[in-house]
């Protein structure tokens, strides 16, 4: 971590609290909108309906795994940032570059350790968190 200053810390503090109460307000959205459907699905007995109602939860359910996932990670990379071990790589131990933690600020990987990662765990990357 030592490829960071004071001041970029900060600033990727405030990406990380941002991108949380982005995906804090997503999920409250998205929960919301499960209501809605399961109020029509039951309230219609078409079975169309019905059908595009338990696929929308479905889907549902699906990006709210993904937010909750990437919440998880926001978390961690707080915690990394107040020990003091944020921004290492968590496979080659080198520090991560600033431009790719402003993309992605709770970045567990370099771009090539990340990359080698993505090719060796082609199953969907579940417990990646880039």
């Amino acid at each position: 971590m030592e490829n960071l200053n004071q001041e970029q810390k900060k600033y990727l503090y405030q990406l990380l609290n941002d991108r949380e109460q982005d995906l804090r307000d997503d999920i409250k959205r998205e929960v919301s909108l499960q209501d809605d459907y399961v109020q029509l699905a039951s309230e219609v007995p078409d079975p169309g309906d019905l059908s595009f109602a338990n696929l929308s939860i479905d889907i549902g359910n699906a990006a709210v795994g993904r937010d909750l996932h990437e919440l998880r990670a926001i978390e961690l990379a707080r915690k990394k940032l107040d020990s003091g071990t944020y921004g290492e790589c968590i496979n080659c131990g080198y520090d991560i570059p600033f431009e790719r933690l402003q993309a992605i600020p709770f970045a567990e990987r370099c771009a090539p350790c990340q990359e080698n990662f993505e090719r060796t765990h082609q199953d969907g990357m579940k417990g990646s968190t880039m």
